[in-house]
């Protein structure tokens, strides 16, 4: 199954704009924006019920949140680049979105063997990948490889209650312009990343991609 179309398309096909937004943790939105890693996690929220999560949209913008445990659930030396930039973060009542992502692949991984084999490949703590492998029922995780594109500036918009809860997709109240945006990692540094991504999952089957 493949993402449903979203987003304003220009005449040659390409998203200008974006109104649907993922959220994630600002420590990992940083990472991606600085090209540390391509990959995005996740069990999904308790908003998303029964059928847990799904990746809804092919392109999305990047919506960080800022709680502050973050910081102690990533590598040692991503706590100290939160440490460096955590000042720099907006106010509560403010969200500023800098990148939009493009999904290039996306996995269920039902094994906790087939989640540990992406060490190196993310800045999250291994503990903090098997905590969220098997909370609840049901023992899977989802991960997404992305091409990480940043807006020509940043946006900043008023936080509403509607972008609160635990949930992984948001709708924006505005759409936001990608025009001018520009990829964080060239096509090779960003093939060699996929490749990696590929060869640590190559005995994984791709649901999404079944017959």
């Amino acid at each position: 199954m493949n993402p449903p179309e979203t987003g304003a398309l220009n005449n040659s096909g390409v998203f200008c704009a974006v109104r649907h937004a993922f959220k994630e943790w600002a420590i990992v939105v940083d990472a991606l924006m600085r090209g540390e890693q391509i990959i995005i996690l996740r069990k999904g929220g308790l908003i998303e019920g029964r059928g847990g999560f799904q990746v809804e949209h092919p392109e999305f913008l990047l919506f960080p949140t800022l709680f502050h445990q973050q910081r102690e659930s990533v590598l040692p030396r991503f706590r100290t680049r939160f440490d460096e930039i955590a000042h720099l973060f907006p106010e509560p009542s403010v969200v500023r979105l800098e990148c939009f992502a493009r999904v290039v692949d996306w996995r269920r991984l039902e094994s906790l063997g087939q989640a540990r084999a992406l060490h190196g490949l993310h800045i999250w703590r291994e503990e903090v990948i098997e905590e969220r492998f098997d909370w609840s029922q049901s023992k899977q995780i989802h991960v997404m490889a992305v091409r990480i594109f940043r807006l020509a500036k940043p946006v900043e918009l008023e936080m509403r209650e509607s972008y609160g809860g635990c949930k992984s997709w948001i709708e924006l109240a505005e759409d936001v312009s990608t025009m001018d945006a520009y990829a964080v990692l060239d096509d090779k540094a960003f093939a060699a990343q996929l490749l990696l991504f590929h060869k640590a999952l190559e005995p994984v089957a791709n649901p999404a991609l079944s017959p």
